[in-house]
């Protein structure tokens, strides 16, 4: 019996490689943005008003439901609380996402 090996969780959920990369990029930004709105030690209701989404839809967001955001759903979370997403070509020619505040 061999054994199976993943560099991550989503490529072993789906054996197509565009849907694991959506899937790593979703789950990328809902981590970024949870850990936005944990810093600001805000309440559900807070984030809610802020975001301008249900308390329910935190919630989910919170608990880390995927499956319920688009990534452009998570990027207009994001700019709502002005932060941005810079993409950019590191000196090693890999690609890494910088973090900043829009404002």
């Amino acid at each position: 019996m061999s054994k199976l090996s993943y560099d991550n969780i989503f490529d072993a959920m789906t054996e197509d490689d565009a849907e694991a990369a959506d899937l790593r990029f979703r789950a990328d930004l809902l981590l970024t943005l949870r850990k936005v709105i944990e810093s600001k030690g805000w309440k559900q209701a807070e984030i809610a008003e802020v975001l301008d989404v249900s308390q329910p839809r935190v919630s989910e967001l919170m608990r880390g439901k995927i499956e319920l955001f688009s990534a452009d759903k998570l990027i207009g979370l994001l700019a709502k609380l002005n932060i941005r997403l810079k993409p950019l070509l590191g000196a090693n020619g890999r690609v890494v996402c910088e973090v900043t505040d829009a404002a």
